[in-house]
């Protein structure tokens, strides 16, 4: 395994997309929500890869970079498993549970941009059977994965001495204030959006700054608004990267994290990596899909010297 490597402990699913041709609200009657019992017609529908593990690895292999996923698949991932692994990704830690289905989303869309999802974490849930001990590595994430998986794994991480980033992502709900004030203290670096931010604060009872100097960096991602960096006893913003069209957001928090570690894991300070991280999720976001983007190291480059006037390398 190279020493360049990055540990990803995360998800890996499917993501089942159906688009109904109304809206929700014609056929939800309000004083029958204690009843509720609706069909919606979706002629449109389509499946993608998903899952943060999966996504995150997509964008820093097209970099470049050696992810290795820490997960676990059912028995419809063999298609999944081969896709990542023609791709280059290291999938020798990922575990196929024949019992179970991969974790998969359900998202029906309505024409106001409405959703209604449902969640099966399936195979997700057993993702503690697989171990980081013993597996190197420069860099490692703790992102959304089953809850027992993500405890399993940061203890792991700190225990083999890999420095990681913490990234609880939806997962956040899962964790009391006492279990995330251990597994910041574990981690290296912490990184949510502004929403997960207030989140950690109130569940903590910790300022975004106390968070920050507790590791050595905390990122806060804002959207259009780029994303803030506290490292070093500073905070400083980074400016977002123009994109052309926001053609679908889903995965553009991976693609951030793909990029960020990409400059972790080349031994680049945490402003310079998110710079990167940022010209990811602005090429994430101009396609449908999470991974569906392309990622030419040339066009990259080109993109950040448009943004932050230098090419990355």
């Amino acid at each position: 395994m190279s020493q360049q490597s990055i540990l990803i402990s995360g998800s890996v699913a499917y993501d089942t997309i159906m688009v109904f041709d109304g809206h929700f609200k014609d056929h939800i009657l309000p004083d029958r929500v204690h009843m509720l019992n609706v069909a919606f017609l979706t002629p449109r529908l389509k499946r993608e890869f998903g899952g943060c593990a999966a996504n995150i690895a997509y964008t820093l292999r097209g970099l470049g970079g050696a992810p290795v996923i820490l997960a676990t698949v059912g028995q419809d991932g063999r298609e999944y498993l081969d896709r990542l692994g023609a791709l280059g990704i290291d999938i020798s830690r990922v575990r196929l549970l024949p019992e179970c289905y991969t974790a998969q989303a359900f998202i029906t869309t309505d024409m106001a941009d409405n959703q209604i999802t449902a969640f099966h974490p399936g195979a997700m849930s057993e993702a503690h059977q697989v171990s980081a001990l013993g597996a190197g590595g420069a860099f490692g994430i703790v992102a959304p994965n089953g809850k027992a998986a993500m405890l399993t794994h940061a203890r792991e991480f700190a225990q083999d001495g890999v420095p990681f980033l913490f990234d609880p992502g939806q997962g956040l709900p899962m964790f009391e204030g006492e279990e995330l004030r251990g597994l910041i203290s574990q981690a290296s670096a912490v990184a949510v959006n502004d929403y997960e931010a207030g989140m950690l604060v109130e569940r903590t009872g910790w300022s975004e700054a106390q968070i920050a100097s507790r590791v050595q960096a905390l990122v806060v991602t804002r959207g259009a608004e780029g994303c803030q960096v506290w490292s070093g006893g500073r905070c400083d913003t980074v400016e977002a990267a123009p994109i052309s069209a926001a053609v679908d957001p889903t995965g553009c928090g991976d693609a951030f994290r793909g990029g960020l570690l990409y400059g972790l894991a080349q031994g680049w300070d945490w402003v310079r990596s998110a710079r990167l991280g940022s010209v990811m999720g602005a090429i994430k976001i101009e396609s449908q899909g999470a991974q569906n983007h392309a990622v030419s190291r040339d066009a990259v480059a080109e993109r950040h010297a448009r943004a932050y006037g230098a090419r990355p390398w």
